[in-house]
Protein backbone atom coordinates (compact mmCIF):
# COMPACT_ATOMS: atom_id res chain seq x y z
CA UNK A 1 0.00 0.00 0.00
CA UNK A 2 1.11 3.32 -0.67
CA UNK A 3 -0.90 6.03 0.42
CA UNK A 4 2.11 8.36 0.78
CA UNK A 5 3.44 8.36 -2.79
CA UNK A 6 4.83 11.11 -3.79
CA UNK A 7 4.36 13.41 -0.41
CA UNK A 8 7.01 15.19 1.37
CA UNK A 9 7.32 15.13 4.73
CA UNK A 10 9.82 15.82 7.21
CA UNK A 11 9.69 14.13 10.26
CA UNK A 12 12.80 14.98 13.35
CA UNK A 13 13.39 12.53 16.17
CA UNK A 14 14.14 9.94 13.41
CA UNK A 15 17.27 8.24 15.18
CA UNK A 16 15.35 6.47 17.45
CA UNK A 17 12.09 4.73 18.69
CA UNK A 18 8.95 6.16 17.34
CA UNK A 19 10.30 8.39 15.04
CA UNK A 20 12.35 5.72 13.66
CA UNK A 21 9.47 3.43 13.49
CA UNK A 22 7.50 5.98 11.86
CA UNK A 23 10.17 7.41 9.27
CA UNK A 24 10.41 3.49 8.38
CA UNK A 25 6.56 3.65 7.57
CA UNK A 26 6.35 6.66 6.02
CA UNK A 27 9.00 5.12 3.56
CA UNK A 28 6.67 2.00 3.11
CA UNK A 29 4.13 3.68 1.62
CA UNK A 30 5.92 5.81 -0.91
CA UNK A 31 6.50 8.78 0.79
CA UNK A 32 9.88 10.82 0.24
CA UNK A 33 11.49 11.58 3.20
CA UNK A 34 13.66 14.01 4.98
CA UNK A 35 15.11 12.59 8.40
CA UNK A 36 16.17 14.69 11.03
CA UNK A 37 17.78 14.14 14.60
CA UNK A 38 20.60 15.47 16.82
CA UNK A 39 22.03 11.94 17.69
CA UNK A 40 24.18 11.43 14.19
CA UNK A 41 24.68 7.94 14.78
CA UNK A 42 21.30 6.79 15.56
CA UNK A 43 20.91 8.41 11.48
CA UNK A 44 23.31 6.35 10.08
CA UNK A 45 21.35 3.50 10.85
CA UNK A 46 19.01 4.66 8.40
CA UNK A 47 21.62 5.57 5.76
CA UNK A 48 20.86 3.69 2.37
CA UNK A 49 17.00 3.42 2.14
CA UNK A 50 15.22 5.10 -0.78
CA UNK A 51 13.82 8.24 -0.95
CA UNK A 52 15.39 8.86 1.90
CA UNK A 53 17.54 11.98 2.94
CA UNK A 54 19.19 12.24 6.67
CA UNK A 55 20.21 15.67 8.31
CA UNK A 56 21.14 16.69 11.71
CA UNK A 57 19.05 19.47 13.88
CA UNK A 58 19.18 20.56 17.02
CA UNK A 59 15.27 21.82 17.39
CA UNK A 60 15.84 24.04 20.21
CA UNK A 61 17.74 26.12 18.02
CA UNK A 62 16.21 28.67 15.47
CA UNK A 63 19.19 28.78 13.28
CA UNK A 64 19.11 24.93 13.13
CA UNK A 65 15.58 24.64 12.48
CA UNK A 66 15.33 26.98 9.75
CA UNK A 67 18.42 25.28 8.08
CA UNK A 68 16.82 22.07 8.01
CA UNK A 69 13.42 23.51 6.75
CA UNK A 70 15.55 24.94 3.54
CA UNK A 71 17.37 21.75 3.58
CA UNK A 72 14.56 19.66 3.18
CA UNK A 73 12.71 21.73 0.82
CA UNK A 74 15.84 22.03 -1.61
CA UNK A 75 15.40 18.25 -1.38
CA UNK A 76 12.06 17.47 -2.24
CA UNK A 77 10.64 20.39 -3.98
CA UNK A 78 8.34 21.21 -1.18
CA UNK A 79 6.77 20.18 2.06
CA UNK A 80 3.84 18.32 2.18
CA UNK A 81 3.65 17.22 6.09
CA UNK A 82 5.79 17.97 9.04
CA UNK A 83 5.92 15.16 11.71
CA UNK A 84 7.11 17.37 15.24
CA UNK A 85 8.24 13.84 17.00
CA UNK A 86 11.98 15.00 18.79
CA UNK A 87 11.47 15.21 22.41
CA UNK A 88 13.48 14.49 25.72
CA UNK A 89 12.20 13.75 29.21
CA UNK A 90 14.19 14.74 31.97
CA UNK A 91 12.32 13.84 35.98
CA UNK A 92 13.03 15.18 39.14
CA UNK A 93 11.04 15.97 42.43
CA UNK A 94 9.12 18.98 41.40
CA UNK A 95 10.50 21.27 43.75
CA UNK A 96 14.06 19.70 43.34
CA UNK A 97 13.47 20.58 39.63
CA UNK A 98 16.05 23.03 38.82
CA UNK A 99 15.19 26.21 36.19
CA UNK A 100 17.78 24.73 34.09
CA UNK A 101 16.56 21.77 33.33
CA UNK A 102 12.81 23.13 33.11
CA UNK A 103 13.96 25.41 30.33
CA UNK A 104 15.67 22.58 28.69
CA UNK A 105 12.71 20.36 28.71
CA UNK A 106 10.60 23.29 27.42
CA UNK A 107 12.91 24.93 25.00
CA UNK A 108 13.29 21.43 23.47
CA UNK A 109 9.64 19.85 23.47
CA UNK A 110 7.62 23.31 22.62
CA UNK A 111 9.84 25.75 21.42
CA UNK A 112 11.05 23.00 19.18
CA UNK A 113 7.83 22.11 17.85
CA UNK A 114 6.96 25.90 17.62
CA UNK A 115 10.08 26.34 15.73
CA UNK A 116 9.64 23.48 13.32
CA UNK A 117 5.88 24.38 12.24
CA UNK A 118 6.76 27.81 12.04
CA UNK A 119 9.70 27.74 9.57
CA UNK A 120 7.48 25.20 7.88
CA UNK A 121 4.38 26.76 7.57
CA UNK A 122 4.94 28.53 4.29
CA UNK A 123 6.04 25.60 2.53
CA UNK A 124 3.21 23.66 3.51
CA UNK A 125 0.79 26.39 3.01
CA UNK A 126 1.74 26.63 -0.41
CA UNK A 127 1.44 22.64 -1.02
CA UNK A 128 -2.56 23.18 -0.20
CA UNK A 129 -2.86 20.28 1.55
CA UNK A 130 -0.18 20.52 4.84
CA UNK A 131 -0.16 18.51 7.64
CA UNK A 132 1.24 19.13 10.92
CA UNK A 133 1.59 16.18 13.20
CA UNK A 134 2.48 17.11 16.55
CA UNK A 135 3.39 14.80 19.89
CA UNK A 136 1.65 15.58 22.40
CA UNK A 137 1.45 12.59 24.98
CA UNK A 138 -0.34 11.08 27.94
CA UNK A 139 1.76 13.51 30.60
CA UNK A 140 -0.32 16.31 28.89
CA UNK A 141 -4.23 15.05 30.87
CA UNK A 142 -3.41 12.36 33.03
CA UNK A 143 -1.01 13.04 36.07
CA UNK A 144 2.25 11.65 34.98
CA UNK A 145 4.72 12.26 38.62
CA UNK A 146 7.93 13.50 38.65
CA UNK A 147 7.67 15.00 35.12
CA UNK A 148 6.13 18.69 35.53
CA UNK A 149 8.11 19.68 33.04
CA UNK A 150 7.66 17.25 30.41
CA UNK A 151 4.23 17.50 31.10
CA UNK A 152 3.84 21.13 30.56
CA UNK A 153 5.49 20.65 27.25
CA UNK A 154 3.46 18.36 26.40
CA UNK A 155 0.32 20.13 27.15
CA UNK A 156 1.36 23.50 25.63
CA UNK A 157 2.02 21.30 22.27
CA UNK A 158 -1.37 19.99 22.70
CA UNK A 159 -2.93 23.85 22.82
CA UNK A 160 -0.21 25.13 19.52
CA UNK A 161 -1.41 22.22 17.44
CA UNK A 162 -5.22 23.28 17.99
CA UNK A 163 -4.66 27.16 17.35
CA UNK A 164 -3.09 26.33 14.42
CA UNK A 165 -5.65 24.37 12.95
CA UNK A 166 -8.17 27.07 13.75
CA UNK A 167 -5.48 29.61 12.22
CA UNK A 168 -4.82 27.69 9.18
CA UNK A 169 -7.80 25.88 8.31
CA UNK A 170 -9.29 27.81 5.27
CA UNK A 171 -6.20 27.05 3.60
CA UNK A 172 -5.94 23.64 3.67
CA UNK A 173 -3.89 22.73 6.65
CA UNK A 174 -4.50 20.25 9.32
CA UNK A 175 -2.89 20.20 12.38
CA UNK A 176 -3.39 16.99 14.68
CA UNK A 177 -1.90 15.71 18.02
CA UNK A 178 -0.58 12.15 18.52
CA UNK A 179 -0.73 10.92 22.33
CA UNK A 180 0.99 8.16 22.52
CA UNK A 181 1.45 6.40 25.92
CA UNK A 182 3.01 2.68 27.06
CA UNK A 183 4.62 2.87 23.90
CA UNK A 184 8.13 1.38 23.89
CA UNK A 185 10.49 4.05 22.88
CA UNK A 186 13.71 5.49 23.78
CA UNK A 187 11.74 7.51 26.47
CA UNK A 188 9.68 4.76 27.82
CA UNK A 189 12.76 1.99 27.51
CA UNK A 190 15.16 4.06 29.37
CA UNK A 191 12.81 6.04 32.46
CA UNK A 192 14.38 4.29 35.26
CA UNK A 193 17.43 6.56 34.09
CA UNK A 194 15.23 9.70 33.65
CA UNK A 195 13.26 9.97 37.03
CA UNK A 196 14.65 10.74 40.87
CA UNK A 197 16.34 7.48 41.90
CA UNK A 198 14.10 7.25 45.09
CA UNK A 199 10.75 7.13 42.46
CA UNK A 200 8.12 5.56 43.92
CA UNK A 201 6.82 3.07 40.86
CA UNK A 202 3.81 2.39 42.46
CA UNK A 203 2.33 6.12 41.48
CA UNK A 204 2.96 4.53 38.01
CA UNK A 205 0.58 1.32 37.89
CA UNK A 206 -2.55 3.32 36.21
CA UNK A 207 -0.64 3.58 33.17
CA UNK A 208 -0.33 0.16 32.50
CA UNK A 209 -2.77 -0.63 28.85
CA UNK A 210 -5.51 -2.42 29.53
CA UNK A 211 -5.20 -4.47 26.08
CA UNK A 212 -3.54 -7.82 26.53
CA UNK A 213 0.42 -8.16 25.43
CA UNK A 214 2.38 -5.61 26.97
CA UNK A 215 3.90 -2.86 25.95
CA UNK A 216 4.12 -3.03 21.95
CA UNK A 217 6.43 -1.64 19.77
CA UNK A 218 6.75 1.94 18.48
CA UNK A 219 4.91 0.78 14.62
CA UNK A 220 1.65 0.69 16.20
CA UNK A 221 2.33 4.97 16.31
CA UNK A 222 3.91 4.68 13.27
CA UNK A 223 0.77 3.34 11.36
CA UNK A 224 -1.34 6.23 13.12
CA UNK A 225 0.55 8.78 11.59
CA UNK A 226 1.06 7.68 7.99
CA UNK A 227 -2.99 7.70 8.24
CA UNK A 228 -2.98 10.99 9.10
CA UNK A 229 -0.55 12.03 6.47
CA UNK A 230 -2.58 10.54 4.00
CA UNK A 231 -6.18 11.09 2.02
CA UNK A 232 -7.04 8.67 4.88
CA UNK A 233 -6.67 11.68 7.47
CA UNK A 234 -8.48 14.15 5.37
CA UNK A 235 -11.36 15.18 7.44
CA UNK A 236 -9.04 15.03 11.06
CA UNK A 237 -7.31 18.39 12.08
CA UNK A 238 -8.10 20.07 15.57
CA UNK A 239 -7.93 16.91 17.16
CA UNK A 240 -6.20 14.16 18.84
CA UNK A 241 -5.63 10.79 18.80
CA UNK A 242 -4.32 8.78 22.05
CA UNK A 243 -2.78 5.47 21.25
CA UNK A 244 -2.11 3.40 25.11
CA UNK A 245 -4.29 0.50 24.59
CA UNK A 246 -6.93 1.96 26.99
CA UNK A 247 -4.72 2.47 30.03
CA UNK A 248 -6.57 6.35 30.32
CA UNK A 249 -9.94 4.97 30.16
Amino acid sequence: MERLAGRRILITGAASGIARATTLRLLEEGAHVVAADIAEDGLQELAGAERLTLATVDISAENSVNALVSTAVAELGGLDAVVNAAAILRGAHTHECSLELWNHVIGTNLTGTFLMTRAALPYLLESGHGVVVNFSSTAAFFAHPFMAAYSASKGGIFSFTHSIAQEYGKQGLRAVNVVPGGISSGITNNIGHLVPEDTDWDLFLKLTPALPGGIPGPEKVAGVVAMLISDDGAFITGSEIRIDGGAHQ
